[in-house]
């Protein structure tokens, strides 16, 4: 795989040129395993303009590495790559690529979906939306924390400010 595991950038990305460096000169890899997650005009009942994504330079790249490390431990791929991007996004925005490679689908799945639900708890970034009533930060939800915690793993980040 070419390029870092971890980016975090405010550029968008391109998906098509994601894929192929994720599996680029592996004869191997027969599974390719991708979520994208977009912003959304809405939440909690609520129109949203714009997002706005913080992180802590370093800290991030840290813990999304440490993330991808255990999902090669837990799971039979071959590769793994996160992007994430920060600052002001609009609605349909491309926030974050989660890209696994593996022989087999089955393990590229789950280790891809593994690694989406310890992205939501577990790293660090601070969101915040601007809607009609104003701006306010978002935060974490039960259903993340239930998520990891299929995994073997316990979260307990719902109802703290800044969630993800």
């Amino acid at each position: 795989m070419g390029g870092p595991r971890v980016r975090i950038q405010t550029e968008d990305f391109d998906l098509g040129a994601e894929v192929a460096a994720l599996r680029a000169g592996d004869p191997a890899v027969g599974a390719v395993a991708v979520f994208v997650g977009t912003v959304r005009d809405h939440n909690d009942g609520q129109g949203v303009r714009c997002m706005e994504l913080e992180h802590y330079p370093g800290m991030t790249e840290k813990a999304i590495e440490a993330m991808i490390d255990e999902a090669q431990r837990r799971f039979e791929i071959r590769a793994a790559r996160v992007i994430h991007r920060v600052g002001l996004l609009q609605p349909q925005d491309q926030i974050v690529y989660v890209g696994v490679t593996s022989a087999h689908r089955a393990e590229a799945f789950r280790a891809c979906e593994f690694l989406m639900d310890y992205l939501k708890t577990q790293a660090p970034f601070w969101k915040k939306e601007t809607t009609p009533a104003g701006a306010r930060w978002v935060d974490a939800r039960l259903s993340d924390d239930e998520a990891l915690r299929r995994w073997g793993i316990e979260a307990h980040n719902a109802g703290q400010t800044g969630g993800r």
